[in-house]
């Protein structure tokens, strides 16, 4: 176990409990811990009661927070043609074909999001040893694969977050920065666990949803009643 630093125990002794906590008591207690010279990413953690192993019960998803999370992303493209025009002038960082997969292939991975057209995942798809194991390979089922190019630049650049459970059944999420307002904070994260509570698998049964925490950069975790 690593060691815990004088500043972090004392946030410990802070939080007093790790009893849950309504969602609003949560989010001004994590604020509390705000006394870093940098501003924190929140994170959100979710326990699911679902089956990991089972290809059926699986949760992932993507949605645009009403806040934003406090981070410009940096967003590529595959496309060629008017779907490429489009992404530029939606804001794609990059936008381009086998040039930028060369360069993939090469170990350039300094992008947040890759998005791609249909036609493109020829291309594409031998990428996936690279873009994998760091959650940026293009997906239909995270609407990363989309004819609608354009609108999926900007959401992105918006704001938009892609989540997936882990081995754990846990989904974890970036929510915003410790220095947004307490309502904002608490709209993006109670927007979040509304949109994973209603992507709940038809075979899982039982309780769903059995916790949730919220947590900064570095912070102790706060627990969130349920």
């Amino acid at each position: 176990m690593s060691k815990q630093s004088k500043r972090y125990r004392a946030l410990l002794e802070q939080r007093k409990s790790e009893d849950p906590v309504a969602l609003d008591a949560g989010v001004q207690l994590l604020k509390q811990f705000g006394t870093t010279k940098f501003d924190q990413t929140v994170e959100i953690a979710m326990r699911l009661g679902i089956d990991a192993k089972q290809a059926d019960q699986l949760v992932r998803g993507s949605i645009v927070l009403p806040h934003g999370i406090g981070k410009t992303q940096r967003v590529i493209v595959f496309a060629k043609g008017d779907l490429a025009e489009q992404a530029k002038q939606a804001g794609a960082d990059e936008v381009g074909a086998e040039d930028m997969a060369k360069k993939i292939k090469d170990g350039w991975t300094e992008f947040d999001v890759c998005i791609a057209a249909p036609d493109m995942m020829g291309l594409v798809g031998p990428l996936g040893k690279v873009l994998g194991p760091r959650g940026l390979m293009p997906s239909p089922r995270a609407g990363t694969v989309t004819p609608e190019i354009a609108k999926t630049v900007k959401e992105y650049k918006a704001g938009k977050v892609e989540f997936r459970n882990d081995a754990g059944g846990v989904v974890h999420a970036v929510v915003g920065k410790l220095s947004f307002d307490a309502p904002k904070l608490q709209e993006n994260i109670q927007a979040f666990m509304n949109f994973v509570l209603g992507l709940k698998p038809n075979s899982v049964k039982g309780h769903y949803l059995k916790g949730v925490a919220i947590s900064a950069t570095m912070s102790p975790g706060v627990r969130i009643a349920v």
